[in-house]
């Protein structure tokens, strides 16, 4: 039996939420601009991560994902592609966790118990700065994803 099929295991979503980063092109360059992604600092667990939380009973995975977004960062989002599931063992039980991709919209972040911090930061800052290495896979699988304006992308 996998940990999707244990009534025991905790469902949970989350997004990559990205934005363009500010351009520091010179007028008129064709560069494409970069990425930026939001990390969340958690002060229960010190730990850097994606935004993301348990569902609550007859959510949606994605509707879930969203509604975390907003509420650990303040932003909106807008879904792009479904990113890997993560399974793993979180205080003795099964976790399993479903990502997307997500561009940020309009918003606004104020600290909470929950999440008192966020920070934008480029792929391979994010990479450096989260906490859990399976989270590191986010980064890439986000890339892999040829985001619209990403660097690359025509």
């Amino acid at each position: 039996m996998s940990p999707a099929d244990d009534d025991t295991t905790v469902r949970a979503a989350g997004c990559v939420l990205w934005r363009p980063a500010p351009s520091t092109a010179s007028p008129g360059s064709t560069a494409a601009p970069g990425l930026e992604l939001c990390l969340v600092h958690r002060p229960k667990y010190d730990d850097w991560s994606h935004p993301k939380g348990k569902l609550k009973p007859g959510e949606a995975p994605l509707a879930g994902a969203l509604r975390e977004v907003a509420e650990e960062t303040g932003y909106a989002a807008e879904p792009g592609a479904e990113l890997p599931t993560v399974r793993y063992l979180a205080n003795g039980r099964p976790k399993e966790v479903r990502y997307w991709a997500a561009a940020a919209g309009t918003g606004a972040f104020a600290p909470s118990d929950e999440v008192d911090r966020i920070l934008w930061l480029t792929p391979q800052a994010a990479r450096t700065r989260l906490t859990q290495p399976r989270d590191r896979a986010f980064v890439d699988a986000l890339l892999a994803t040829r985001l619209p304006g990403a660097p690359g992308e025509t």
